[in-house]
């Protein structure tokens, strides 16, 4: 008997792409056993649409985040593998069967997971083109065994979460990371360019700014409680380092007679500190919007590492802020 399959998708306002995304679960070649969405107190119709399609629907009755909602549909779930969607993407018709035969050529293999296509599920302008580019591009320099686990399409077998237990619920953000880190050497995961979904990102530049800076408040907290070796990160060292020296670097017009050399040139290294991204840009869109990509990129860049600190000095003076594994050692080593 081949494997049931449970789809898995939690959600939160998300009417303007839920209906996409399910239609495109019942386009899938492979067939699933059942479809669960997980409304995570959605003020919008989200329920509504829901309730169009063939799918069981669970309501939180206050907002938890993906990791709690992602949680009670695993636990809600029957299936022997379960495929956790995003309720912003729409995967391609063929994105389950591959993953399916992923699991079956390589038995060590317990979660696979897929990367974004450069069309968007809804195109909403240039941001957006930027995060789908971005996105599409570091995924697609990472394909092949990884330690890291990205949820948004995903299919991974029932018994790990029976091995290493659900995902933590503190977290709304990196999350997926931090289940991935705890899955270590017992699980081997792949990450596949033919598990493929169009997303429906970011397209406004402060919305982006800010999710940016919240989200990255977890990477240090998060990092230092890995126990294995660093797993997909989808900046470089290089590009966050000669990003932060731009702007760091402009009290030193002063010394200069008001030229900015400095931030100059380290805006030039900026831009070249990633030479395949930058081809990737010119090659698929040109030198104008790279011209505009290379601008929101920093931009980018400076939230992360802005979040970032911040989450480092959060954690540092409150070390229940981040993953429960890292407050229960901190407690413990007291």
């Amino acid at each position: 008997m081949p494997p049931t399959v449970s789809v898995v998708v939690p959600t939160h306002n998300s009417s303007k792409t839920l209906a996409a995304c399910l239609a495109a679960i019942h386009r899938q070649r492979h067939p699933v056993t059942e479809v669960i969405v997980v409304d995570d107190a959605s003020t919008d119709d989200t329920r509504e649409i829901a309730r169009r399609f063939p799918c069981r629907l669970l309501v939180t009755d206050r907002n938890v985040g993906p990791a709690a909602a992602r949680n009670r549909g695993i636990q809600a779930s029957s299936g022997d593998l379960i495929f956790f969607l995003d309720s912003d993407c729409a995967p391609e018709p063929d994105a389950l069967g591959n993953a399916l035969a992923i699991l079956r050529d390589q038995p060590d293999v317990a979660c696979v997971h897929g990367i974004y296509s450069l069309e968007p599920l809804i195109d909403d302008g240039p941001v957006e083109a930027y995060r789908l580019l971005h996105g599409h591009y570091w995924r697609l320099r990472n394909v092949g065994r990884v330690r890291t686990t990205l949820f948004a399409i995903c299919l991974i077998r029932r018994e790990v979460f029976t091995s290493v237990g659900l995902f933590d619920e503190k977290l709304r953000a990196s999350e997926d990371v931090e289940i991935g880190d705890r899955m270590g050497d017992r699980y081997g995961i792949v990450l596949t360019d033919t598990m493929v979904c169009r997303h429906d990102d970011d397209d406004r530049l402060g919305a982006l700014l800010h999710k940016q800076f919240r989200r990255s408040q977890m990477l240090i907290p998060v990092a230092r409680a890995e126990r294995g070796p660093a797993g997909i990160r989808a900046n470089t060292r290089a590009g966050l380092l000669t990003a932060t020296l731009v702007p760091a670097t402009l009290p030193t017009a002063l010394l200069t007679g008001g030229w900015p050399v400095l931030s100059l040139l380290f805006l030039v290294l900026f831009t070249v500190a990633e030479p395949a991204l930058l081809r990737f840009v010119l090659r698929q869109r040109g030198p104008a919007f790279t011209a505009f990509f290379i601008g929101v990129h920093l931009l980018v860049q400076l939230a992360v590492v802005s979040g970032a600190l911040v989450g480092g000095v959060r954690h540092l003076l409150d070390r229940d802020f981040g993953p429960t594994r890292a407050s229960l050692a901190a407690k413990t080593s007291r």
